[in-house]
C-alpha cells in the first residue's frame, strides 16, 4: 500500500504523489536547457524540488539529447569557510552520482589528479570542462541544496561556474540548474577576509528564476482521492476543505495531515470509517505538540532578525517598520513563512499562523504550568468561564508582564504573546489529549498580519453539552481610548459575526511609559449592534 510521503523525495511507486513535472512548466524549462541558459529553481523547504530534479534528471536522459546529472552539494556545508574540504565534498559526490545514475566513470577517475592539479579554486572549472569535452552529448547539471554553502566556498563554486560559462556547451556544461530555498540574488555571502559578496554579483550569469508553487486545491483533492482510490476510505467533503483551509497547500503540512490522519491516528486507520474534520484538527495539534521537523526548522528562523524584523509588526497588527528592506521581505517569502495575497502580506496557512507564536510563547506556558490551573477557570457544566479567566490574565499581567515581556525575542508584540501562551496553558494544556471534537479540551485560533492594528483570536472550548466559541480582540492603545476603543467594538463585533459566536471580549494594551496601572487596569460592558462586548484594559 502506498503512503503519505512527508521526509525525502517522492517516490511514486511507493508514494501518493503528483506527477512531479507538472509542478513546473516543463516546457519553459525545456526551452532554458535548448537555449543554453544558466538558471535558478528555488522553493521553501519539502516543497518537492529534490523530487522535481531527479524525475528532470530522468526525463532529460531518456529523451537522449543531453546527459543530465543530478548531485546534492550539502555534504559540503559542515566544511565552512575551508574551500579546500568542501571542493572535494562537492567533487566526490558529484562523482558517485554520475556513476550511479549515468554509469560513467570519468569523473571518479579523474577529480582527484585534477583537483591536484587546479586546486580548490580551480578544480571545478576545469574537470566540467574535460567531462564536457569527453561526454557524447552535451552536459546539464542540476545542483541541489547551493544555498547550503557557506562563505568562501560557495563563492567559489560560483565563481568557476560563471568562468566556464563561455565554454558551453563544447567544453562546459550547456545548462545548469541551481537549486535551493533562496534565489541566488538574496544570497549575503561573508566571504574569509570580511567582505560582503552578493549572490548576484558571483553569478551574473543567471538567465531566470523560477520558484516552485504550493499545490493547488485541485492537486490536494487529487492527492487525497488517491487513498480513498486504493483502500476504499472516504473522505468527508468538509474534510478535505479543512486540509486547505489549514495548510493552504503547502505540499509537506498536505501530506503530513495526511500521514498522521490516515496511517497513525488508530480512528483514522480503521478504513470502514470515513475521515472527518475532527479528525484532520486533531492530527494538525499532534503535528504541532510534536514540534515535527519541518516545523521546527521553520520556527527556528524566527531567531533571525531580518525575519523578526518581517514577522513581529505582523504579530502586533502594526505596519512594516523603515528599517525593513524589500529583501528582507522577499527572504522571509522564500522561506514560505508568509505570502503576498490581495489583502498585503500574511502568514503563509492557519497551521504556521498558530505554531509562531505557539513557539515564541513556550517557555512562558511551560513556566505558567505550576501556577495556573486550567480547572480553576471551568465551571460545573463544563464551559470556560472566560470572564473570570481573562481577569485572572488581567492582574497576571499587571503583576509580570515586565519581566516577561522582556524575555521575549519579539518584545514589541511581548503582550499579546503572552495573552496567547496564557490562553494556550488553559486550553490546550501540554499533557492533555488534543482536541477532539466531542471531548474535554479545546484550541485558540489565530488571526493577525499587517497592518489590522489588532489581534483576532477565537477560542475554541469542547465540554459535554457541546462546543463553547469565544472571540478574543486584542488591540494596542493609540491616539487615544475612544479611538481605539470605538474602532475596536467594531472589529470584535465583526469577528464575532463571521465566526457566528455570542461571546466576545475586547482587550486593550496600554504601552504608555509611565502611566500608573490604576490608570491602565479597567473591565466594562460595552454593547454595539445590539451585542454585547466586554472591554479590558491593560
Amino acid at each position: 500500500m502506498r503512503f503519505f510521503n512527508t521526509a525525502g523525495p517522492v517516490r511514486c511507486e511507493i508514494h501518493y504523489c503528483l506527477p512531479p513535472l507538472t509542478r513546473f512548466d516543463l516546457d519553459q524549462v525545456l526551452m532554458l536547457i535548448d537555449q543554453q541558459k544558466y538558471f535558478v529553481l528555488h522553493a521553501p523547504r519539502q516543497t518537492g524540488k529534490t523530487t522535481y530534479l531527479l524525475a528532470l534528471m530522468e526525463y532529460l536522459n531518456q529523451e537522449g539529447h543531453y546527459r543530465c546529472l543530478y548531485f546534492n552539494v550539502e555534504a559540503a556545508q559542515s566544511a565552512r569557510e575551508d574551500v579546500r574540504r568542501g571542493m572535494q565534498a562537492i567533487l566526490e559526490e558529484m562523482a558517485l552520482q554520475a556513476r550511479t545514475s549515468l554509469s560513467d566513470l570519468f569523473v571518479r577517475d579523474t577529480w582527484l589528479e585534477v583537483f591536484e592539479r587546479a586546486g580548490e579554486h580551480g578544480a571545478l572549472n576545469s574537470l566540467l570542462t574535460l567531462w564536457a569535452e569527453h561526454s557524447p552529448q552535451p552536459l546539464v547539471l542540476l545542483i541541489d541544496e547551493i544555498d547550503t554553502l557557506v562563505g568562501d566556498t560557495l563563492i567559489s563554486v560560483l565563481r568557476q561556474l560563471r568562468a566556464g560559462y563561455t565554454k558551453r556547451p563544447a567544453f562546459f556544461p550547456q545548462s545548469v540548474v541551481l537549486c535551493g530555498v533562496r534565489d541566488v540574488r538574496d544570497y549575503r555571502i561573508h566571504s574569509a577576509r570580511g567582505e560582503i559578496i552578493t549572490g548576484g554579483s558571483a553569478f551574473n550569469i543567471k538567465a531566470e528564476s523560477l520558484r516552485m508553487g504550493d499545490f493547488t486545491w485541485a492537486e490536494v483533492e487529487t492527492l487525497y482521492d488517491q487513498h480513498t482510490q486504493e483502500t476504499g476510505q472516504v473522505f468527508e467533503p468538509e474534510a478535505l476543505q479543512q486540509v486547505w483551509e489549514l495548510t493552504q497547500g503547502q505540499p509537506w503540512l498536505v501530506n503530513a495531515l495526511g500521514y498522521e490522519t490516515y496511517f497513525k491516528m488508530e480512528s483514522g486507520r480503521d478504513r470502514s470509517q470515513p475521515i472527518t474534520t475532527e479528525l484532520i484538527i486533531e492530527a494538525k495539534e499532534r503535528l504541532i505538540l510534536r514540534r515535527e521537523t519541518h516545523l521546527d526548522q521553520l520556527v527556528d528562523k524566527l531567531k533571525e532578525s531580518r525575519v523578526r524584523r518581517v514577522i513581529s509588526p505582523m504579530l502586533r497588527g502594526d505596519s512594516l517598520d523603515r528599517a525593513v528592506s524589500q529583501d528582507d521581505i522577499q527572504y522571509v517569502i522564500d522561506l514560505g513563512l508568509v505570502r503576498r495575497r490581495e489583502m498585503g502580506l500574511q502568514i503563509a496557512n492557519p497551521i504556521y499562523r498558530e505554531v509562531i507564536p505557539r513557539e515564541l510563547g513556550f517557555i512562558v506556558q511551560l513556566d505558567l504550568e505550576s501556577s495556573i490551573q486550567p480547572m480553576w477557570y471551568v465551571a460545573p457544566d463544563g464551559r470556560l468561564d472566560m470572564s473570570e479567566l481573562l481577569a485572572a490574565f488581567q492582574e497576571f499581567f499587571r503583576e509580570h508582564s515586565e519581566h516577561w515581556v522582556e524575555r521575549f525575542d519579539y518584545k514589541e508584540a511581548g503582550p499579546q504573546l503572552l495573552l496567547q501562551a496564557f490562553l494556550q496553558r488553559i486550553v490546550t494544556p501540554p499533557l492533555s489529549p488534543p482536541f477532539t471534537g466531542g471531548t474535554k479540551g479545546g484550541r485558540v485560533e489565530r488571526e493577525y498580519g499587517l497592518g489590522r492594528r489588532r489581534t483576532d483570536l477565537l477560542v475554541i472550548w469542547a465540554y459535554p453539552a457541546g462546543v463553547q466559541k469565544t472571540v478574543i480582540e486584542t488591540k494596542v492603545l493609540y491616539c487615544s481610548l475612544e479611538r481605539t476603543l470605538s474602532e475596536g467594538l467594531v472589529q470584535t463585533w465583526e469577528y464575532m459575526d463571521r465566526c457566528g459566536v455570542a461571546e466576545g471580549h475586547l482587550v486593550i494594551f496600554d504601552r504608555t511609559e509611565g502611566k500608573p496601572w490604576e490608570e491602565k487596569l479597567f473591565q466594562r460592558s460595552e454593547t454595539y449592534q445590539g451585542t454585547e462586548i466586554t472591554v479590558w484594559g491593560m
